[in-house]
């Protein structure tokens, strides 16, 4: 297996990078889907390994593991490892995959995937149109699950594979509520049937009311709400069905 290694500086030169790794050096922080894309139109190859940079590979193996679930099953599209702290060993519920996460160890077909540390097929995220770069942080890896499930393909997390991440609170960005919120209306509207995308919504909005008492981040998370737009491609019915038989409606 050739193993094509490339490091974006999102805003910044990439520094102490090994020889042979090829770097990109982007003038402003375009965000972290649109990097990634960035990225990954810089190369060719059959699959795509997303990795964040505070992530590491814990054993050498961990991409041959990976290419080889997919490469042995045509059906499966994306795969992702169980993403465990360094320190603690623990995952946390929200790199879970799935709804029911009482047991991180459990394997099993997934609609969702955890964005940072990821192995997809080149075609089906070409097909995809890769992560939608407006976006700029957060939920951009469902879109990137969701658009293959609506073309037949399925997704699969293998807990046996191990990568490290520190876990770290997505809040500590001073943008999260208001660009959580904004981009949980474009994926709603973007992807899902005009009947489910209010239900959609609605449980979202529910959620956080039911987990947030704070009032600036409820303020800062109705301003991302109002400003959610952009065009629609909704899955169909079908892809629906498929998602909801699989373990987790589009409206949760």
């Amino acid at each position: 297996m050739v193993v094509v290694v490339v490091v974006v500086g999102n805003g910044c030169v990439p520094a102490q990078v090994p020889a042979g790794v090829k770097t990109v050096a982007l003038a402003e922080n375009v965000g972290i889907p649109e990097g990634r894309d960035i990225g990954a139109r810089g190369v060719e190859g059959e699959l795509l390994f997303f990795f964040d940079d505070d992530a590491v590979l814990p054993g050498a193996d961990v991409l041959v593991r990976l290419a080889g679930a997919l490469l042995r099953e045509p059906g499966l599209v994306y795969v992702q490892p169980r993403i465990a702290d360094p320190g603690t060993g623990i995952t946390v519920r929200r790199r879970l995959p799935r709804l029911r996460a009482g047991d991180p160890e459990r394997p099993g077909v997934v609609t969702v995937m955890a964005e940072g540390v990821v192995m997809i097929r080149r075609d089906a995220f070409d097909a995809a149109g890769g992560r939608p770069g407006h976006s700029f942080l957060f939920h951009e890896g469902v879109d990137l699950a969701w658009r293959p499930w609506d073309r037949g393909g399925t997704g699969r997390y293998l807990p046996d594979v191990v990568v490290h991440h520190p876990a770290t609170d997505p809040a500590r960005h001073d943008r999260f509520h208001r660009l959580n919120a904004r981009n949980r209306v474009w994926l709603a509207r973007r992807n899902l049937p005009a009947p489910l995308a209010p239900l959609n919504l609605t449980d979202f909005v529910l959620l956080t009311l039911w987990r947030s008492r704070d009032r600036a981040a409820l303020r800062a998370t109705a301003a991302g709400f109002r400003g959610g737009h952009g065009r629609r491609a909704p899955m169909s019915r079908h892809t629906v069905i498929r998602l909801t038989r699989a373990g987790r409606p589009p409206i949760v």
